[in-house]
């Protein structure tokens, strides 16, 4: 028996057995169940779909490529654009339907605020949806100073949307 016995020959010593029996019932009373309710949980209505020719739906986005160089020359498409003008170039991408995406390609070593004023004339212009496209890998490159000393700051803190990448080998935050 598995609580013991009546002789005292082994009254001191630990039980070391456990009695299966109640656990066994317990996943047989499972596995019984979990048999009904499978097919109960695949079951789907049959429908017979009409057939349709259809043009496929465009699932790229239309998107601009605004690149910035390190002189600061701006070259929206490849077409060169003037700062001043940014704001009038953009305007009629911005009443299209669905708006493109202004893809910001910006040299490692453009000044700060010529990409602020990019940015603020894109959205001046009406854009509402800006990125920024970086190099695959960047983000696994040790930064450094112009002096080839490695920089202190984390790249990954500084640049949080150089880990998400597209399937275009690009990758682009969101700035809203």
């Amino acid at each position: 028996m598995a609580f013991g016995s009546f002789d005292n020959r082994n009254s001191g010593s630990a039980l070391s057995e456990i009695n299966m029996v109640p656990l066994i019932d317990v996943m047989l009373v499972l596995l019984v169940i979990f048999l009904i309710t499978a097919p109960l949980l695949t079951h789907s209505i049959k429908v017979q779909l009409p057939q349709a020719t259809a043009e496929p739906v465009d699932k790229d986005p239309k998107s601009l490529d605004l690149a910035v160089t390190e002189e600061g020359l701006l070259f929206l498409n490849n077409e060169p654009v003037a700062l001043e003008d940014l704001t009038e170039v953009l305007r009629p991408y911005s009443q299209e339907t669905p708006q493109p995406e202004v893809r910001i390609r910006a040299d490692q070593e453009t000044r700060y605020e010529l990409l602020a004023q990019v940015m603020s004339k894109s959205k001046a212009s009406g854009m509402v949806r800006l990125g920024f496209v970086t190099r695959p890998g960047a983000d696994s490159a040790p930064a450094q100073n112009p002096d080839g000393t490695a920089a202190s700051a984390d790249v990954k803190a500084a640049n949080p949307a150089a880990s998400t990448n597209r399937s275009s080998q690009k990758e682009s935050a969101a700035v809203n």
